[in-house]
């Protein structure tokens, strides 16, 4: 039985030059992203068929209706993340999300698996498909097979690509290109860490979760506040220092009689200055991320992203910056180098160790 053709290829047109793509973790958030500005919000189902199932996240079916309802009457649209691996046994859980989701209405759905873009291309051919950075797609022939084979109009790049390295892509694909433009950063090639699952046991790919809370401890210590993953002491914080979620790939360990950040500093990506570059190259959405954070960081940076679109070429504006550096409870504490380091420098940046570039950076 031949498949159904392709949906015609359609650009996602906002009036914008470039799409905003905000997080949406639980209710209030799409609200606080679509009225500060987003074009699209992404959220996922109570369960592990999306990588940020984390407990007290995500929509249920009631609460999902209202997001979308909420959304599309104000001209903004919604993403579904469906962007874990089914396993054989739960295959169906993941088709069913497919179906709800084409169901309730949402615009596009963001895949990693294979085997979930043919079923979704197949049972619902008018549902625009988006590929996940789970999928791991770092160069234009990857993206390429996706949209030959799948009809995927949208690819989300990994974090680890430099400037060149998206330009050359955008330059060989008609798949539009989503890149993250503010929020955790990640050392690793998304979809291929392996580090949550040699600890715990459970793959982030498949119970959609990194340093799942069953595995997740912290306890007081005479020489401070410890966090352990199943464990493994991840980091240990002085009195007063704030503590932090015991991710793996972001504590401190000992190296060579010398403890620090050893594989990747808990500093966040900010590429607000890079913007005009970035849509000079044509990349057609930028994403925010952050399911996990409050409704308030979601429309502080929604706010100051969707007005950066505005401001001259040259750069941001000493105000909006300024915007960003004093709002010390909604943002992370990022600098301008981090930026430079991870987007802009030629590739490879690995060569450099990351507790040099830590110690060369000013932070705001």
């Amino acid at each position: 039985v031949r498949a159904p053709a392709f949906p015609p290829f359609m650009p996602m047109l906002t009036g914008h030059p470039f799409d905003l793509a905000c997080p949406a973790g639980a209710l209030p958030s799409p609200q606080a992203a679509v009225d500060n500005g987003a074009d699209c919000v992404y959220t996922g189902f109570k369960d592990n068929t999306n990588a940020r199932n984390f407990t007290g996240l995500n929509f249920d079916d009631a609460q999902l209706r209202e997001g979308v309802r909420y959304a599309h009457t104000r001209g903004a649209k919604v993403f579904i993340a469906l962007n874990t691996y089914p396993q054989t046994s739960t295959w169906g859980r993941w088709t069913a999300a497919v179906d709800k989701a084409a169901d309730f209405g949402v615009d596009a759905i963001i895949l990693a698996d294979p085997g979930l873009m043919e079923y979704a291309r197949t049972k619902h051919p008018q549902l625009r498909l988006h590929l996940s950075v789970q999928g791991s797609a770092t160069n234009y022939e990857a993206i390429n097979f996706y949209h030959e084979q799948f009809g995927i109009q949208r690819a989300v790049l990994p974090r680890v690509l430099a400037m060149p390295q998206i330009e050359h892509v955008v330059n060989n694909t008609p798949v539009e290109i989503e890149v993250f433009g503010f929020g955790g950063l990640c050392v690793m090639v998304e979809g291929r860490c392996a580090l949550s699952a040699y600890v715990t046991g459970d793959s982030p790919n498949t119970v959609g979760v990194c340093s799942p809370g069953k595995a997740v401890r912290y306890e007081q210590t005479a020489r401070g506040m410890e966090t352990r993953l199943n464990g493994v002491l991840i980091d240990r914080f002085a009195e007063g220092e704030k503590t932090g979620y015991p991710t793996l790939c972001k504590g401190r360990f000992e190296v060579n009689d010398e403890t620090y950040y050893a594989i990747e500093e808990p500093t966040s990506l900010n590429t607000l200055e890079l913007l005009p570059k970035l849509m000079e190259i044509g990349v057609k959405a930028i994403k925010i991320e952050g399911r996990q954070r409050s409704p308030a960081y979601v429309a502080q940076v929604t706010k100051v992203w969707r007005e950066a679109e505005l401001l001259p070429a040259s750069g941001v504006s000493a105000e909006s910056m300024k915007t960003m550096r004093t709002a010390p409870s909604l943002m992370p504490r990022v600098s301008a180098a981090m930026c430079a380091i991870v987007v802009s420098t030629p590739w490879p940046t690995s060569a450099v160790p990351m507790r040099t570039m830590a110690r060369t950076m000013s932070p705001f």
